[in-house]
């Protein structure tokens, strides 16, 4: 496998890999041609199943009457967790908390009592609301400070990473400070919504259509909630219309009453939830309440940090347990701290249960990380940049993380360096300053923030691959892997590390549906791990292939195998040059075999939870965002009028592909950090959930100039394939230039003496009240 993959670096600047190619299903998603679950043409007998939720957030169902639904309209069945033959739990973790159906206790507005099964969809829909429960209502604990407030019930155990004596190095330190940071939650808000279409077979087989980021945990789900072999569940995923996380563990539901409907019918049955129903239900980014305190000296170097990170994780455990862990594991960002004790709070709470999103924690752990330089910087009188550069990780002694991990590949310095140059930061931050002073009420603000992200899943046993390649013998190639693709290109990067090993065209390559009856037991596609994970285990498969082709050819020509090459196009054997469809058609006719499977697990990694200790990370990807934003102080309305990025990809597979995940990470994340908000009532009802109530960024909130340039000349330092690094999460990061950008334009109004200490989302309303907070600070 070493040989296969430094032969792939050696050929990547001749081939596909490494080139700009247009995501597979480009065209199709123009044109309206791209079929996802929804456009799948109606298997005969087709139903549709709906949910009953509950109106309450805490308390006991008394008593349910479903009467009413059953007698409904186009009614065919009704479905409550007595209909379920195997397990009612559909929790990801071993804790067994996701009921299906709530068989007693309501636990969040909105948790799935029943389920509803009708001729239409609307029927089922309309019939969902007709039953009428009796509760016996609680009043529910909704945020951290509640759940704190109450006792602090944890949903799952906390974790502690420290390093060093931070009592002594606090007490010693020449100066202190304390602070809270509130960071809100984000809803994923992918354009297709949960959606599942199971089919029963025979034997109780189920083919279960399913929009989801993990097929191989619906299709275990699936098989305990119906009481079969997970070898009697299929699950198929072609595509997804967006996922952010929100389809690794939130399409279980969904998957397993479509499922259960389908086996009591005995047809096909259908559940896709209303975008609003769909918001109600499914769990969100953590929302997080971080408290800190800080020892640093008069320069503005760190030199303790004690810090708590609350979360509210709604409900139930779900991933509640490695997204808090992984805040912690980036609470650092860039930043060597010479003691540090960091502690994971994650607090049950009457809402929804909240799970994986982009950046899964770390970006929450790096808006902590980054308060805490903005404290130090305004404590000391500094810049900002000026502070960050000084407390970067460096050399033997500065290089060892919280969590024990040598950073190896640090590059964060060059990067700042080289942004900064690039986008002129110096002067336009000057600029900027004599424009305030003769702006009175428009006020312009700069940030340049950088990102360092740990890539690998923490959980150890997730870090590995399968794959299946078919050779046919007109030459084509059937590829087949675990990764999902929900718009990210994970496919089209697969299919150009099969062309590039093979020396053929893409266009010879099917890239054909994920599938758990092709490759079992997959990893989720997630912690920006896709390409890393799938790119390699398809590797693994090709050479496989060609380890066979090579010793027929040098059988049947009678030539050395060293003597053997792919080419593109073609294959040299000695003085001669066959075609990749000639030499396929020979090796058939004398029973070479054609197929092959693939494998990779990441090297390098582990990881003691218990000890807090370990190398979990195979790698880090690095980057910097310079934003420049323009605030109103009357009204606390603002514009991001310019953002320049400079981002580590390695040697990019696909700069393409690798430039647009940059483009929407950063706006995702600029959504998250500035005007998504989610508000639930004092009942614990959701109220931002629909587009009219929740606010996406949209066309023209993106930045007037947007610069985003990949980092050259910059292979990763691990064997990853073709030195690439991923690019799904760190992106988003970078989007907390924006935040300190308007935290840079409110402290102009105090002359940059008062902290503003920006809450987020950092809304208008917001940023009115830290400029109002900071005038009246800066003049008392």
């Amino acid at each position: 496998m070493a040989d296969a993959r430094k032969r792939l670096d050696q050929e990547t600047s001749a081939g596909p890999l490494g080139t700009a190619r247009i995501h597979d299903s480009a065209t199709k998603h123009v044109a309206g041609e791209a079929v996802y679950i929804d456009d799948v043409a109606a298997p005969e007998g087709l139903v549709h199943a709906y949910l009953g939720l509950a109106q309450i957030a805490h308390g006991r169902l008394l008593s349910l009457d479903l009467e009413p639904v059953g007698v409904a309209p186009g009614v065919l069945a009704v479905l409550t967790a007595a209909d379920i033959p195997g397990a009612n739990d559909i929790s990801s973790t071993h804790r067994h908390d996701e009921p299906v159906f709530s068989t007693g206790a309501i636990l969040h507005h909105g948790q799935p009592l029943f389920a509803v099964i009708a001729e239409t969809r609307e029927a089922a829909r309309q019939a969902a609301a007709l039953a009428k429960a009796v509760y016996d209502e609680a009043a529910p604990l909704l945020d951290v400070a509640a759940a704190r407030a109450a006792g602090g019930e944890l949903v799952t155990d906390p974790l502690k990473l420290e390093r060093g004596d931070v009592a002594a190095a606090m007490a010693a330190s020449p100066r202190r400070l304390k602070g809270s940071i509130a960071i809100g939650g984000q809803d994923h808000f992918y354009l297709e919504g949960q959606i599942a279409l199971a089919i029963p077979g025979e034997d109780q087989d189920m083919l279960v259509l399913s929009s989801t980021q993990h097929p191989s945990e619906v299709q275990h789900m699936v098989a305990a909630v119906l009481g079969v072999g997970s070898h009697a569940v299929t699950v198929e995923v072609r595509r997804m219309g967006g996922g952010f996380g929100g389809k690794e563990t939130q399409a279980n539901l969904f998957a397993c009453v479509a499922a259960l409907a389908a086996r009591k019918l005995k047809r096909p049955v259908k559940l896709r939830p209303d975008r609003d129903d769909d918001m109600v239900i499914t769990g969100k980014r953590h929302d997080f309440v971080c408290d800190y305190e800080i020892g640093f000296d008069d320069n503005g170097r760190i030199l303790a940090v004690d810090t708590v990170y609350g979360a509210r994780c709604g409900w139930n455990a779900d991933l509640s347990g490695p997204v808090t862990d992984r805040a912690l594991f980036h609470m650092d960002n860039c930043y060597f701290y010479p003691a540090v004790r960091a502690r994971s709070e994650p607090l049950r709470t009457h809402t929804v249960s909240n799970t994986a999103f982009r950046g899964f924690g770390g970006p929450q752990g790096m808006v902590g990380a980054e308060r805490f330089i903005e404290e130090v910087a305004f404590a000391t009188g500094k810049d900002p940049l000026e502070i960050r550069r000084l407390n970067l990780y460096g050399d033997a002694g500065r290089d060892i993380t919280p969590y024990h991990q040598t950073v190896e590949d640090n590059i964060a310095g060059d990067v700042i360096a080289e942004l900064e140059r690039r986008c002129d930061y110096r002067a336009r931050q000057m600029a900027i300053r004599e424009a305030n002073a003769a702006s009175p009420i428009v006020k312009r603000g700069i940030a340049l923030t950088p990102v360092k992200f740990g890539i690998s899943f923490t959980a150890t046993w997730f870090n590995q691959a399968g794959a299946l390649v078919h050779v046919y013998t007109d030459g084509t190639v059937a590829l087949n892997h675990g990764g999902t693709e929900m718009g990210q290109g994970l496919y089209i990067k697969v299919a150009q590390v099969v062309a590039q090993s093979f020396g053929i065209d893409l266009e010879q390559i099917k890239i054909t549906a994920t599938t758990t009856g092709k490759v079992p037991n997959t990893s989720a596609t997630a912690a920006s791990s896709g390409s890393d994970l799938n790119g390699m285990a398809a590797l693994d498969a090709c050479e496989t292939i060609k380890a066979r082709l090579v010793a027929f050819a040098a059988k049947h020509w009678q030539e050395r195998p060293d003597d053997i090459a792919f080419l593109p196009g073609r294959i040299r054997i000695g003085a001669r040059e066959v075609a990749f469809k000639e030499l396929i058609a020979a090796a058939y006719m004398a029973r070479v075999q054609l197929s092959a499977t693939g494998f990779y697990a990441t090297p390098k990694i582990h990881w003691d939870r218990k000890a807090g200790r370990g190398h979990p990370f195979y790698y880090f990807a690095y980057g910097a965002a310079a934003a420049e934003v323009a605030i109103d102080t009357l009204t606390g309305e603002y514009k991001v009028e310019r953002v320049d990025i400079l981002h580590d990809c390695g040697t990019s597979m696909n700069p393409a592909i690798d430039r647009g995940q940059i483009e929407g990470g950063f706006i995702q994340g600029m959504g998250w950090l500035t005007t998504e908000e989610l508000v639930w009532d004092e009942k614990g009802r959701l109220k931002t959930h629909a587009p009219s109530t929740y606010k996406i960024p949209v066309a023209s909130d993106r930045p007037r100039i947007f610069n985003v340039d990949l980092l050259e000349n910059a292979p990763n330092r691990e064997p990853t394939i073709g030195r690439s690094k991923a690019v799904g999460e760190p992106p988003l990061m970078l989007a907390i230039s924006v935040l300190h950008a308007l935290s840079d334009a409110v402290a102009s109004v105090g002359g940059h003496r008062v902290c503003p200490r920006l809450d987020t989302p950092a809304t208008p309303e917001r940023v009115l009240e830290a400029v109002e907070r900071v005038r009246a600070e800066a003049a008392s």
